[in-house]
């Protein structure tokens, strides 16, 4: 498990390479360029590896779950939720997940017997599945460094956890004790949209595109350098040599920006500029390729002009990326789902075996809020549907709808004790009711002095 923790860190160790912005290496260059201009272009890219996957994982945002068939989200697993940092954490995972195809789960119980949701990287954790599934885990292995540079490893099996240290290069005797959940407590988290085992990184299709933009963009900053501004040549004039330190320094411009050819008769004339315009065709023509493949909208690359669509037009142009975003969304879900399940167990409570259970995800199109309330109005007028589910559909969350619920109540109970103070609300001539009780409150005191 070790060796296979460690050869699936080498292979995601490129992708998180291009997603940090850390990768060095000038692909498609000739060995002479790079002998020439290898340091100057060492640190040099122009990286859209992280606009791919972010993209996707703006829209990706969990609310909370129903464990069951009841209509509310669950408290409890809110409640887990919230103490396990997974709010933010859960983004981390899903990230890690686009980035290296997988990231990883860890479910267990703390000193108090409460459920500890623990997103983990590919590069420290790894499952070894059953032989025919693609869910069910015989074994899983976790594997870090400390601070203090001592590494700890824990194997899982569903009966049996095995726990070591190494120092420097040997390991101590592991430890073993029982495993009180009876499966191994790692749910991954993996990126995938096929039946095959294996996961795939969103930056695997795109890498060779990205490296030929760095090569283009590297190309054109070397023509701007020597070829964009006209060359002169002279013929027919010998070099001249002198001491001066102003004649030096004449001489190295001479040198440097002039092409001297020898000869009886001395003529000028110039090689024109190179027109760096088709650098940036080809670039844009890449960049193109880039968003095509990666469904992501191409007003996201700033292409013509970075001039976003408007109205149904942005609708049109981020469909695809959307649908991107909703398939993530079923394979993720399942995921965090399971993790649930298993807190749950961790509990002892009969949610653990909650399998109708689902993720309420908030809305992955993002819509104009004016849009969206208009379109709201006419579901409830024309559908009837239910202020509750609008709310969800809105985009607020479980704690707020419950927020709105115990206003809504208080509001009720505000207007009762009105009515029972004053009486009922004398109607407009259009049938509406006065509202403002500041309103109601003037007219009654107008009366009172009146009786007066």
């Amino acid at each position: 498990m070790s060796g296979k923790l460690h050869t699936q860190a080498a292979q995601g160790r490129k992708y998180v390479e291009y997603y940090d912005s850390e990768n060095t290496v000038l692909s498609y260059a000739q060995e002479k360029f790079r002998e020439v201009f290898g340091a100057m272009f060492h640190n040099y890219r122009d990286n859209f590896a992280p606009l791919i996957v972010d993209s996707i994982s703006e829209r990706l945002s969990i609310k909370g779950f129903r464990m069951g068939p009841e209509e509310d989200a669950d408290k409890d697993a809110l409640q887990i939720w919230q103490k396990n940092y997974l709010d933010a954490d859960s983004n981390a995972a899903m990230i890690d997940a686009m980035i290296q195809g997988s990231s990883f789960l860890l479910v267990w119980g703390d000193d108090d017997d409460q459920p500890v949701i623990t997103p983990e990287s590919a590069s420290e954790v790894c499952v070894q599945l059953a032989p025919g599934s693609r869910r069910v885990l015989d074994a899983g292995y976790r594997e870090f460094v400390d601070d203090w540079g001592q590494t700890h490893a824990t194997l899982w099996l569903p009966d049996a956890v095995y726990t070591a240290t190494r120092d420097k290069l040997d390991w101590k005797a592991p430890e073993s004790s029982e495993n009180p959940l009876g499966v191994v407590p790692i749910v991954p988290l993996t990126n995938r949209k096929r039946l095959k085992a294996a996961p795939f990184s969103e930056l695997a299709a795109v890498l060779p595109v990205q490296d030929a933009i760095n090569k283009v963009s590297a190309d054109a900053i070397v023509a701007s350098e020597f070829a964009a501004f006209p060359q002169r040549v002279i013929t027919g004039l010998e070099p001249f040599d002198d001491s001066d330190e102003e004649r030096t320094a004449m001489l190295k411009a001479y040198i440097d920006r002039i092409l001297a050819f020898d000869g009886e008769n001395v003529k000028f004339g110039q090689f024109d500029a190179a027109d760096l315009g088709n650098y940036v065709k080809l670039i844009e023509m890449l960049v193109q390729h880039m968003a095509s493949q990666s469904r992501v909208p191409f007003h996201y690359f700033l292409l013509n002009g970075g001039q976003a669509p408007s109205g149904e037009s942005i609708t049109a142009a981020e469909a695809g990326l959307v649908a991107k975003a909703r398939e993530r969304m079923l394979h993720f879900g399942e995921s965090w789902e399971q993790a649930m399940r298993l807190a749950f167990q961790v509990l002892d409570d009969p949610r653990a075996e909650a399998f109708d259970s689902e993720v309420i995800w908030s809305d992955p199109e993002h819509r104009q809020r004016s849009s969206l309330v208009d379109a709201l109005g006419k579901e409830k007028q024309l559908l009837g549907t239910p202020v509750k589910q609008l709310w969800e559909s809105a985009g607020y969350s479980p704690q707020q709808i419950n927020r709105f619920r115990e206003m809504q109540e208080e509001e009720l109970k505000q207007e009762a004790e009105w009515r029972e103070k004053y009486g009922p609300k004398e109607e407009e001539p259009n049938g509406s009711s006065q509202s403002s009780p500041s309103k109601d409150a003037s007219t009654e005191r107008q009366k009172e002095k009146a009786n007066r």
